[in-house]
């Protein structure tokens, strides 16, 4: 029997994943980071990509993130996503997706150098990196977003 760690991956409004497994690999600030079990432990903060869930049995699970933290102790790992989306959702999603990056690059080039900008621009940075992790999915190849 393998060793495996527990791993729930929620988001603001539902819990999007809660599982065992053997390898777990998330997009954090500093890099991607990947934790097995009985790691020791850490909070790190995490940026737009894709989280992927390796199982006891070798199949592995993507994930996208829109950042949040991740919490690891040596028998759990807690990933809170600001928002985060499964792979299945990700094809039923492609084309909503692409209006919201239609939509966020058009506000992106109506940004000037106000502050409050700020916030808007990191809104369209995460929904491009979403839709690249989308039509990676769809393609049947796992991207990571930069």
């Amino acid at each position: 029997m393998a060793v495996t760690v527990r791993v729930d991956i929620v988001s603001a409004d539902q819990s999007v994943m809660g599982g065992e497994a053997t390898f777990v690999v998330a997009p954090t600030t500093m890099g991607e980071l990947g934790i097995t079990p009985r790691h020791t432990q850490l909070l790190a903060t995490l940026r737009a990509g894709e989280v992927r869930v390796t199982d006891a049995n070798g199949v592995v699970s993507h994930f996208f993130v829109s950042g949040g933290v991740i919490e690891v102790q040596p028998h759990a790992i807690t990933i809170l996503a600001d928002s985060a989306l499964r792979e299945e959702d990700a094809r039923a999603l492609a084309l909503i997706e692409e209006e919201a990056r239609l939509k966020a690059l058009e506000s992106r080039t109506e940004i000037g150098m106000r502050e409050t900008d700020y916030f808007r621009l990191r809104g369209a940075v995460e929904a491009e990196a979403r839709l690249k992790w989308i039509e990676g999915i769809q393609g049947g190849v796992s991207h990571t977003s930069q």
